[in-house]
């Protein structure tokens, strides 16, 4: 796969919040032909997630919002997970749609994890809180998600904001995404394995 395709999950309970808006500032500064699929989870909301690990009746699921995440998921080169900042971590459908990938690595014929390895998986979230150490949590749970999968990781474009449209008064975070999808992302790794 040489052609870069991005994948956007929004995640926010309301349309057009702050972390989109970020998103999309950092997404138009990809180059013309990178693809980009954008899809709110608000719009194609998940059922919750069912653990059938140890179950053998999984089925690639056709024609509902799952399906329509997992072929999305396995098209990307490059996932961004687009999430406020909710107790310090990712919004409940974010988690839910990663829930989803536990599933997704034993459904039959879909190789999900060794489809995903070497892909990008990247963040962006805006958070009430100056201190930006507050979205660690949520940085954590991207990052070894990734290094699970065998994934880069290009870390989270964070910005600060609570009511709507408040991100664009953080230049410094409007200045970040003008560049933030054109760093180099190194292989995720566990903590443990950083040292």
């Amino acid at each position: 796969m040489t052609a870069r395709n991005f994948l956007f999950v929004l995640g926010s309970s309301r349309p057009d919040g702050n972390s989109e808006i970020l998103a999309r500032a950092a997404a138009d500064q990809l180059p013309a032909g990178v693809g980009q699929t954008w899809i709110d989870l608000a719009e194609h909301p998940l059922p919750d997630f069912e653990d059938l690990r140890h179950d053998t009746d999984h089925v690639r699921p056709e024609g509902d919002d799952v399906a329509l995440l997992l072929d999305a998921t396995l098209a990307a080169t490059d996932i961004v997970i687009v999430s406020p900042l909710y107790w310090y971590s990712v919004s409940a459908s974010t988690k839910r749609y990663l829930d989803y990938w536990s599933g997704w690595l034993r459904t039959p014929g879909v190789d999900f994890k060794a489809t995903l390895t070497g892909r990008t998986l990247w963040g962006v979230t805006v958070l009430a809180h100056e201190e930006q150490e507050v979205a660690d949590p949520l940085v954590g749970t991207l990052s070894n998600s990734a290094a699970y999968m065998g994934m880069r990781f290009g870390g989270v474009l964070l910005g600060n904001g609570s009511k709507p449209g408040d991100v664009h008064k953080d230049e410094e975070a409007l200045r970040r995404a003008k560049t933030f999808f054109a760093q180099e992302a190194p292989l995720a790794r566990f903590p443990y394995d950083r040292a």
